[in-house]
């Protein structure tokens, strides 16, 4: 499990980390195991995939889940 500092919005730390995940190559995860993984609730990690799609890292396919994105940010 990542450390999070709890004491600040976790979700954006979350944002931040998978940011980094994907950037890397990794495969995304489903936001029942992101919650399991990062030890909170399901509603946060799913703020995190929503920041996730609004800035284009995700797409999301109605009835499949989130997929990343073939053109990824720059930032």
């Amino acid at each position: 499990m990542p450390d999070l500092d709890r004491s600040r919005n976790l979700w954006p730390q979350i944002a931040d980390d998978l940011r980094k995940r994907l950037r890397a190559g990794e495969r995304f995860p489903g936001t029942v195991a992101l919650a399991a993984h990062y030890g909170v609730a399901q509603a946060t990690t799913q703020k995190a995939v929503v920041a996730l799609r609004s800035e284009g890292w995700l797409r999301l396919e109605v009835g499949q889940g989130n997929f990343v994105s073939e053109a990824q940010p720059d930032h």
